[in-house]
């Protein structure tokens, strides 16, 4: 057989096993996500602390910072749930893939991670930068939670496709690279995650 039709069909079992792969996690996890309004809320927040932090005069930071409690506290509850609600699931269907290869999830399991760990990690991450046991500046605190959310988002896009197109979209969304955002989440919430993901806490 020619090598050019062996690429061919290759390449074509490749990318067909690719796409159905890719079409079962982003209807899996929306199904979920489609329960909250995380996306809404993540969108509201981050609208509001940019608007705070470009705001010169702290007389009027003060009310901008007030006016997005509420939603802060609904985003970290409607987290803690989703991440509560995805840990019912079975194994098989979160895991979270390393590589960018279809099916590997079934062939070599013990090569993923497990989505429902992972997002734990990122809502009790929010849950402790909102709580701000630290007493930080309102303006760290913001800093921290756009991170952290950011961090949140990459793992979705991280499950759904892969983890180089999720870095890709974060970039492309926000301007900031994937190892800028593990530098500004908070110490205990990148110690958490890269023990995960790396399974060397100390990784950069």
């Amino acid at each position: 057989m020619d090598a050019f039709l062996i690429a061919f069909l290759f390449g074509l079992g490749y990318f067909t096993l690719k796409g159905h792969s890719e079409r079962q996690r982003i209807a899996l996890l929306g199904s979920h996500l489609r329960r909250y309004q995380i996306e809404k809320l993540m969108e509201q927040l981050n609208h509001g602390y940019l608007r705070a932090l470009g705001e010169p005069e702290a007389e009027r930071r003060a009310p901008m910072w007030a006016a997005l409690g509420e939603a802060e506290s609904q985003l970290a509850q409607q987290l803690g749930d989703f991440a509560a609600d995805m840990s019912r699931l079975p194994a098989e269907q979160t895991r979270l893939c390393r590589f960018s290869l279809p099916m590997i999830e079934r062939w070599l399991p013990q090569s993923t991670l497990d989505l429902r760990a992972v997002l734990r990690v990122h809502a009790d991450a929010v849950q402790a930068a909102m709580a701000n046991h630290g007493q930080r500046s309102a303006k760290a605190r913001a800093h921290t939670l756009l991170a952290e959310l950011m961090l949140f988002q990459h793992t979705c896009h991280w499950f759904c496709k892969s983890r180089t197109v999720a870095s890709i979209r974060l970039l492309a969304r926000h301007r900031t690279a994937y190892e800028q955002v593990l530098d500004a989440i908070a110490p205990a919430s990148r110690h958490a995650y890269l023990a995960l993901v790396k399974g060397n806490p100390r990784a950069a």
